[in-house]
């Protein structure tokens, strides 16, 4: 009845129509020149979730190529600016989404079970269990389980295995973050001081660096080119956490995904090991949003023994003295594959000083967890390191 109405007053007013035409013409006008003008004048201010705002003027810092982009390169860079400039949805109740790559079994779920409670609502939990379904003593961890595939240890289905964890986070928008942890990993703060160190940073914690040696630089391979050179190769740590715009660009990537799924694996050509783990996500974001990420990871892992693999800690080794030493680290050391063995250290800066690197730290074995958890829940003085 209403539009009815509507309809026999305007047939009885034409002016109306005149005037409603102008005032929408006037509207859109002001509304494109103000954008526009924005844009012209102060093109950084768009975007509170980009590391840098919006940046579509210096979002690739090397724009002066030595080669013209092929047609998948300029496809790939216009969806990752589109993406960056994008404002997403701020959630009522932002979550943090600990996604754990593991076998089986998590160890540490009863400390885990301790690190959540209490904090409903905050967080999200998913597993991937590449070889069996876990036996669970948590009930935040019962029926957290994705669709797995089985994963070993340096192969591309570790990628693949991430990829899976993140499609299935992204689910959930009120996800904002995202951790990647293994069954060895086990917190080393409070939760709300994670939360808190997460949801309010404007990057991504992935480890990024140049390693010249064998098992950096050395693992290249030409089959990469034209897309990924030599110079843009990065190493990293595997245990990443980002914020939700990167998880959805790597989710869209398929473009250097291709590119490392064939050309960086185990038994390359002349012999050679490639580990994408270690290197796909880190020359990714050094490529298309290098100041988007922090070049840390927050996950603890000890490589100064120069093996294939880091560090352990049994339960002999868990003391007060210990989890102190981890929590009060302010700088990341990346160790280089040369002979010499170059030490690169990346202070962990906030606001213009030095704060804590880590979260979390791995790798613990199995009999490490009732002194973990004696500390966690008896000792005053280990609570001061979480509450710190």
């Amino acid at each position: 009845m209403m539009m009815i109405g509507l309809r026999k007053h305007t047939l009885r007013s034409p002016t109306l129509i005149i005037v409603l035409a102008s005032v929408v013409c006037f509207v859109m006008f002001f509304t494109v020149y103000v954008y526009t003008s924005t844009r012209r004048t102060n093109p950084d201010k768009c975007n509170f979730y980009s590391s840098q705002g919006c940046r579509t003027h210096d979002l690739f810092p090397n724009a002066n190529f030595s080669r013209e982009l092929t047609d998948l390169e300029i496809e790939s860079r216009v969806v990752v600016k589109d993406l960056l400039a994008f404002c997403p949805l701020q959630s009522k109740t932002p979550k943090v989404a600990f996604m754990f790559l593991t076998p089986g079994t998590l160890p540490f779920e009863k400390l885990w079970h301790l690190f959540f409670q209490g904090h409903e609502g905050k967080f999200s939990i998913y597993i991937h269990a590449s070889k069996e379904k876990p036996v669970h003593t948590s009930k935040y961890f019962v029926g957290r389980e994705i669709h797995s595939e089985p994963v070993s240890w340096g192969s591309f289905a570790m990628i693949e295995a991430e990829r899976r964890l993140l499609a299935n986070a992204l689910l959930d928008p009120d996800n904002q973050h995202f951790v990647l942890l293994s069954d060895s990993c086990i917190p080393i703060r409070r939760f709300e001081f994670v939360y808190d160190y997460l949801l309010f940073t404007n990057v991504s914690f992935i480890e990024c660096y140049i390693d010249p040696g064998p098992h950096g630089n050395g693992r290249y391979i030409e089959h990469m080119l034209p897309e990924v050179e030599i110079k843009d190769f990065r190493k990293g740590s595997q245990w990443f956490s980002m914020k939700r715009q990167h998880a959805i660009i790597v989710i869209a990537d398929s473009l250097y995904f291709t590119k490392f799924k064939y050309y960086c694996r185990p038994n390359m050509e002349g012999g050679r090991n490639c580990y994408s783990d270690e290197h796909y996500l880190q020359t990714y974001f050094n490529m298309l949003d290098p100041r988007g990420i922090s070049n840390w990871s927050v996950t603890y892992v000890d490589w100064s023994e120069g093996k294939w693999h880091p560090r352990s800690f049994r339960g002999q080794d868990v003391t007060f003295r210990l989890i102190k030493a981890l929590s009060s680290i302010n700088g990341s050391p990346h160790i280089t594959s040369e002979s010499k063995r170059t030490v690169l250290m990346t202070p962990c800066m906030r606001n213009g000083s030095r704060r804590p690197c880590y979260l979390f730290a791995r790798k613990f074995y199995p009999d490490a967890l009732d002194k973990l958890m004696y500390l966690y829940s008896n000792t005053t003085a280990f609570q001061s390191i979480f509450n710190s």
